[in-house]
Parts: C-alpha cells; structure tokens; sequence
C-alpha cells in the first residue's frame, strides 16, 4: 500500500452483540481482511446500535487517533435500528459513492435476492476514510473482494491531502 502501513480501527455494531448475546464474528473478520490488505489495526471495538455513539467512534478515531481508515461492520440493512449509513453521514465531508456501490455489486452473485438491501456508504472525513461493510461474516470478505485492491490508492490520495 505504501511506505508505512494504513493505521485503521474497526467498529462492530451490533446491539445483542455488544449486550452479550453471542460472540462477534464479524470484527475479526474485517480485522483479518484489513490486515490482508496491509493495514495496520490499531482497535477493533463492539458498540450498540446507537447513532450518536456511531457517530462518536468515528470522529475520535479519525480525529483524535488519526486513522487512515475505520471500517465498520453491520447497521446497514432496512432494520429499523439499522443505523449506521446515518451515523456515517453525519460525520463524513463527502462520499465516495463507487465504493459502497462495488461492494454491494460483489455481493449480488452470492445474495441474489437480497444484495440490493444494504445501504452502507462510504466517505471521507479530513484524511480518513469510512467504509460500511455488511454485518454478516461471510459478506465481509465477499464486499471486500471488490475494494481492497483500490484501498491503498485511495488511502494514499487521502494522506497526500
């Protein structure tokens, strides 16, 4: 990707989750994916879904810790405590609708039926970069697929800014 590695954190959302209702399957899995593509981690947290906690982590991380990337994982469905493209556009500058449309795009052979439901986004704020992934593990690496191998440019044209 570059000289030093993409600083990224991951925010799992789920309410049950983050209550204790079963494990989290899904931050690890978009931890691995990141680490994959050559970011370097640096927190992958579980929060409810909850809109002005959402919107809390992002701007700390992208801010306060100074992350190339935060990646969050579930929110994203028609739910209405699907929340997470709200979160995310209050507190992006812009959006960066292409990602969020090869994402879903990838999915569609895999969910044939229902691919066309998520509603994640992603954008920039200052030099970071948001992404929604899916909730579901599996669709974690399947979106994925479609954008980890233009994440480094992306990234790179953010830290230049």
């Amino acid at each position: 990707m570059s000289d030093s590695p993409f600083r990224a954190a991951v925010l799992a959302i789920s309410t049950s989750k983050a209550a204790g209702d079963g494990d989290d399957e899904s931050g690890p899995r978009l931890r691995a994916l990141l680490e994959e593509a050559g970011c370097e981690v640096v927190a992958v947290e579980l929060i409810p879904d909850d809109r002005e906690l959402i919107a809390g982590r992002l701007r700390f991380y992208s801010d306060e810790d100074g992350c190339d990337l935060i990646a969050t994982t579930g929110g994203t469905g028609l739910s209405v405590d699907d929340i997470t493209p709200e979160a995310t556009r209050d507190v992006i500058d812009r959006e960066a609708p292409g990602i969020a449309e090869a994402m879903r795009l990838e999915s569609r052979p895999h969910v044939p039926k229902h691919w066309m439901l998520s509603r994640g986004v992603a954008g920039s704020r200052g030099r970071t970069l948001i992404v929604n992934f899916p909730g579901n593990p599996n669709a974690i690496e399947q979106a994925g697929a479609a954008i980890t191998s233009s994440l480094g440019h992306a990234l790179g044209l953010l830290r230049r800014r």
